[in-house]
C-alpha cells in the first residue's frame, strides 16, 4: 500500500504586503510523526502568496520522503483550499503559476484538501514566525530534527527548489575566481555549438530526443560550412564531442572535417524528450495541453505530456555529462555540439541560475557559447550566442 501523509502548511505577512514567510510540516497520517519540517523568508510579499509558497514547500518536502505517497493538504487558509480543490476560481494573477506549481508535485488522484481552523495549524504556523524572525536577523531558518522523525533525509532539499533542479550541483559555496586567486591552471573550456538548422526550426516546433529525429537543411548544412570556417581560423578547439541526434552529428561531422579531429558521441548531450509535443508548434501545445504547459512552465520538475523529461532531470544528466568531459578532457577546448536546452542548462549552472533563467536566454541555430571550468570548481560564462560567423 502507498503511504500516507498529512501536510499542515501556513504562511504569513506582517503587514501584507510586508516581510513574509512559510512553515509546512509533513507527517505520517496512520501515527501522527512528525517527518519533515520546512520553513523560509521569501522577502515582502502578501499572506496569500506566502500561503502558497507553504503548500509547495510542504508537497515538495513529501516528495522528498515518497513521490508515490498520498497526500492530505491541511490549512487554514479558506481561500487556498477552496483554489486548489477547484470550487473557487483562480483571479489573481500571482496565484495562478503557484497554484499551478502545487498541481505539478503529486497527481491529482493522490491529493486531498481539508480546512482546518488556526488552531489546529499550530505547528506549521510556529515555522512561519520562525522563518520571518530569522529573515529579520538576517539570518536563515534551520530545521531541527524532530524525536523520532527523519526531517534531516528529506527537508532541506524539498525546501529550495533551485538546489532541488539542479540535483547534481555545481559550484555554489566555492570561492570566486577572481583576481586575488590563486594560479588554477588552464581551465577546461567547452565551446557549445547549438546545431543548425533543421526543416523545424524555422517553425519553432518542439524537436527533441523523442520525435523524428530530423537532420541538417540545405540551410543548416551551409550554417554548418560557415561555423566549422569560424573555428578553424581560431584554432582552439582539441576536440569534438557530439549529441547522439542527428542533426547535431551531421553538424559536428562537418566541423571535425574541416579541424582534421574525430568525433566522440556523448548520450547526455541529448536534447530534452518533450513527449506528446514533439513536432508541435508552441501555440499548438498551448491549445493541446494547457495545463501541462503552464506546469512545466511554473516547475521545473513537470515533465510535457505523454512522459517527457522534466528540466530537473535534463540538468542531472548534462551536469553529469559535463563533470565526465571536464575530467576527460583537463586544460583542453573542447567543442561540444548539442542542443538549446542542453547548451542554456550549462550556461545557468555556471552562473548559479534559477530554473527560470532557461526562459531568458536566446540561442539561435549555430550559434557559439563558452564555458571555462576551474580546477576548484568554479564556472565562468565567457560567451553566449555568438553568430557573427553566419553574417
Amino acid at each position: 500500500m502507498a503511504r500516507r501523509f498529512v501536510v499542515e502548511a501556513d504562511g504569513g505577512s506582517r503587514g501584507n504586503p510586508g516581510p513574509a514567510g512559510y512553515g509546512a510540516v509533513v507527517s505520517d497520517a496512520e501515527t501522527g510523526e512528525t517527518l519533515a519540517e520546512v520553513a523560509e523568508y521569501i522577502g515582502t510579499a502578501t499572506n496569500n502568496v506566502a500561503e502558497y509558497k507553504g503548500l509547495v514547500a510542504g508537497l515538495r518536502a513529501a516528495y522528498a520522503l515518497d513521490p508515490e505517497a498520498e497526500v492530505r493538504v491541511r490549512m487554514d487558509s479558506k481561500l487556498v483550499i477552496e483554489q486548489m480543490s477547484g470550487r473557487w476560481k483562480i483571479k489573481h494573477p500571482d496565484m495562478r503559476p503557484l497554484a499551478t506549481e502545487a498541481k505539478a508535485v503529486f497527481p491529482a488522484g493522490r491529493m486531498s484538501y481539508e480546512w482546518i481552523p488556526r488552531e489546529r495549524n499550530k505547528h506549521a504556523d510556529r515555522l512561519a514566525n520562525e522563518a520571518m524572525d530569522a529573515g529579520k536577523r538576517g539570518e536563515q531558518w534551520r530545521p531541527k530534527v524532530p524525536p523520532g522523525g527523519t526531517l534531516a533525509a528529506g527537508a532541506p532539499e524539498a525546501a529550495a527548489p533551485a538546489d532541488d533542479a539542479l540535483a547534481e550541483p555545481a559550484a555554489a559555496g566555492a570561492p570566486a575566481v577572481g583576481w586575488g586567486s590563486a594560479d588554477l591552471g588552464t581551465p577546461a573550456t567547452f565551446v557549445l555549438l547549438r546545431h543548425g538548422e533543421t526543416p523545424l526550426t524555422p517553425e519553432k516546433r518542439f524537436s527533441g530526443s523523442g520525435g523524428t529525429d530530423p537532420g541538417l537543411s540545405p540551410v543548416g548544412r551551409h550554417q554548418a560550412e560557415r561555423v566549422a570556417a569560424a573555428l578553424a581560423a581560431r584554432g582552439t578547439i582539441q576536440a569534438v564531442v557530439t549529441s547522439p541526434l542527428l542533426r547535431c552529428r551531421e553538424t559536428a561531422d562537418v566541423v571535425a572535417r574541416r579541424l582534421g579531429l574525430d568525433v566522440r558521441v556523448d548520450e547526455g548531450l541529448r536534447e530534452t524528450d518533450f513527449g506528446a509535443w514533439e513536432g508541435l508548434t508552441f501555440a499548438e501545445v498551448k491549445e493541446r495541453f494547457p495545463d501541462d504547459l503552464a506546469a512545466w512552465l511554473a516547475f521545473s520538475k513537470a515533465a510535457p505530456t505523454g512522459g517527457g523529461e522534466s528540466f530537473a532531470s535534463v540538468a542531472r544528466r548534462v551536469a553529469l555529462s559535463r563533470d565526465k568531459l571536464i575530467a576527460r578532457y583537463p586544460g583542453r577546448t573542447v567543442l561540444l555540439v548539442t542542443h538549446v536546452t542542453p547548451i542554456k542548462t550549462l550556461v545557468r549552472l555556471a552562473l548559479g541560475a534559477p530554473p527560470e533563467a532557461l526562459f531568458r536566454m536566446e540561442l539561435s541555430a549555430a550559434s557559439l557559447s563558452a564555458v571555462a571550468y576551474y580546477a576548484d570548481g568554479n564556472a565562468s560564462l565567457r560567451l553566449l550566442n555568438e553568430t557573427a560567423h553566419l553574417r
